[in-house]
């Protein structure tokens, strides 16, 4: 039986889409921190890479001979530092902290690990948790790969999709359940997920999660998951909320560190100095037409200023598209779908729509708004400069 993992992720519904965003919006809500223009600017430091060795193949993992095949039909032998250091521990059932940024394969590094247990426990049952819809949908492609031909089943629980659907999955008793805290938590109180059952959790991109106002639905949660479990925490950075919310949930965790908190060393980093708003337009304008920039995420504040925005990039003949939280969940995968495979050239976006995006081939960040903090600046910037490429990085400064 092959592993079946219905998404609902087409069959969307605007006006529940609408009324769910404008609350998800108003719950990830962020006061903007003043940020000294001069931590925007910084030249790429090149340095010479130093290849990993790992101390383990993925044929060394045991797992379920299945799972070797799909891990053998992608191409998969070296694991990548986060996956060689914490899926040998997460096989053993152990609580894990994983202090790694989106690109480093922490996805595989916790998906490999539930899939086996539920291969060798039929009643076992786990729930992952994403702060954005495109990163549950991520992590749900991965998990239906790896987990090809298995007969688990899963349910992804998001805002924007149909919610009919989703209540049709869950009847159905799935192994997995991915989604977003807030419609997880719509769930929990239509009494249409019981949780008392999931005995492994995993908190995707705590940090982000945490900095989006979810605190209480997270906390809420967990506080509803069975209390004898496995419990993963992945985080680009651990702050005192991260902590707090992983001492109270975790077990004696096993702790892998991969990350600093600062901006991405392949990324050189500069501002640009505008004078008025169609001066500010002009530059961006003339930015974008150079040559060197094939592939480039533009960030704006709020949806109307990047509706307003891709609208007027397409207009002056650029090759764009933009996403935002007002979008319905099929307009967003369209456009991402579209930049991803370089049928766009500019990817307008806020912050919160663009969370969990992982497109390695980006050139050019540019921060046509001010992010709210020092650390949105991080994860902005550190989008560009991956596999070992140098990217570039722009902030918008009213001089």
């Amino acid at each position: 039986m092959s592993y079946t993992y219905r998404s609902s992720a087409k069959r969307t519904n605007t006006n529940y889409s609408y009324s769910t965003n404008k609350r998800r919006g108003q719950r990830g809500q962020s006061n903007k921190k003043y940020i000294d223009p001069n931590l925007f600017v910084k030249a790429a430091t090149i340095a010479e890479s130093v290849e990993y060795v790992p101390v383990n193949t993925f044929s060394d993992f045991s797992l379920d001979s299945r799972l070797h095949a799909n891990l053998t039909g992608k191409g998969y032998v070296k694991p990548s530092p986060i996956q060689d250091q914490a899926i040998p521990f997460a096989l053993e059932g152990r609580d894990i902290i994983g202090v790694a940024s989106t690109g480093t394969g922490k996805t595989a590094a916790f998906a490999l690990p539930i899939l086996q247990a539920l291969l060798s426990d039929k009643n076992a049952k786990a729930i992952i948790i994403a702060p954005t819809r495109e990163l549950a949908q991520q992590i749900e492609e991965e998990c239906r790969a790896l987990g090809r031909g298995t007969g688990l089943r899963g349910a992804l629980l998001i805002g924007g999709t149909n919610m009919m659907g989703q209540l049709r999955d869950l009847r159905q008793k799935p192994n997995i359940v991915i989604g977003t805290p807030g419609r997880i938590k719509d769930h929990l109180e239509r009494r249409s997920l019981i949780l008392q059952d999931f005995n492994i959790v995993v908190l995707d991109e705590v940090d982000r999660m945490l900095d989006m106002g979810f605190v209480k639905d997270v906390t809420e949660i967990l506080t509803a998951v069975n209390p004898s479990r496995q419990s993963m925490f992945f985080s680009a950075t651990i702050d005192a909320k991260v902590q707090t919310l992983i001492s109270t949930f975790s077990n004696q965790p096993h702790t892998v560190s991969l990350t600093a908190s600062s901006a991405s060393e392949n990324v050189h980093q500069d501002v640009v100095k505008y004078a008025g708003n169609h001066d500010k337009l002009e530059k961006l304008h003339t930015l974008l037409i150079d040559d060197q920039v094939t592939k480039v995420i533009v960030f704006d504040e709020t949806q109307r200023s990047v509706e307003r925005l891709g609208n007027e990039l397409l207009a002056r003949g650029f090759s764009a598209d933009s996403i935002h939280g007002g979008k319905s969940q099929g307009q967003r995968k369209r456009a991402l779908s579209r930049f991803k495979n370089n049928e766009t050239k500019v990817l307008v976006a806020t912050d919160v729509a663009a969370r969990g995006i992982d497109v390695a081939d980006i050139t050019h960040v540019i921060n046509y708004s001010v992010p709210n903090s020092y650390d949105d600046y991080v994860h902005r910037v550190g989008r560009a400069g991956r596999a070992g490429r140098v990217g570039y990085a722009l902030t918008f400064i009213n001089s």
